[in-house]
């Protein structure tokens, strides 16, 4: 009873639980209370583990607390599938009716139109976050912004030069979009980002 009490208030917050992750903490903490599995104060000690360790915070919160409240590494096992599972089940639905409908509309030049537009939406989505960022604790001198420009460029580049690569030889079109890729490749900026701002500022 008490592993399907688990797995069934913990399916639900994954279900429901919006807002980060101390939002669903707090949805933990009245399903911890409901039921009784452990007291205030471990549940106090549990959501201050879950910030120092690696991961989201509501994924290690459930992972500690169904270990507490079963004894077992089972129960850690059960709650943290469960709180994870119903964003998988989204997600997957989503990739599957995604491919379908590129598979049936692949050559409607509507789809493909629409598709195109939604690219320049995700990248104002993501030059909104990074401009958010923009501060004058960040941003001291002309150094922090060609570092950002620099970055942003070689993170659109590769599209913007893909068809002029398409144009080329088959050996210098190899080597282009293998160079291209990676260094547009998040990890690899994030480290040479890194790199630069501790040569120029360390």
């Amino acid at each position: 009873m008490l592993y399907l009490q688990l797995f069934l208030s913990f399916f639900k917050i994954g279900l429901f639980g919006f807002g980060g992750g101390l939002a669903i903490t707090s949805l933990i903490q009245m399903e911890v209370e409901r039921y009784g599995w452990m007291s205030p104060q471990e549940f106090v000690d549990i959501v201050a583990v879950s910030q120092v360790t690696p991961g989201p915070i509501g994924i290690n919160c459930a992972t500690y607390v169904g270990y507490t409240a079963t004894g077992s590494v089972w129960g850690s096992v059960l709650t943290t599938t469960a709180i994870v599972l119903p964003s998988l089940i989204i997600m997957l639905s989503v990739c599957r009716a995604y491919f379908w409908i590129d598979k049936r509309f692949h050559d409607n030049p509507y789809f493909t139109r629409t598709l195109r537009m939604l690219r320049f939406t995700v990248i104002g989505l993501i030059a909104s976050a990074a401009l958010m960022l923009v501060r004058p604790e960040t941003f001291i001198d002309g150094i922090s912004w060609l570092i950002f420009a620099l970055v942003a460029l070689f993170t659109i580049l590769p599209e913007m030069t893909k068809e002029l690569i398409q144009k080329t030889s088959p050996p210098l079109r190899e080597g282009l979009g293998v160079g291209l890729s990676f260094l547009s490749h998040p990890i690899i900026l994030i480290i040479l980002a890194g790199v630069a701002g501790y040569l120029i500022y360390a």
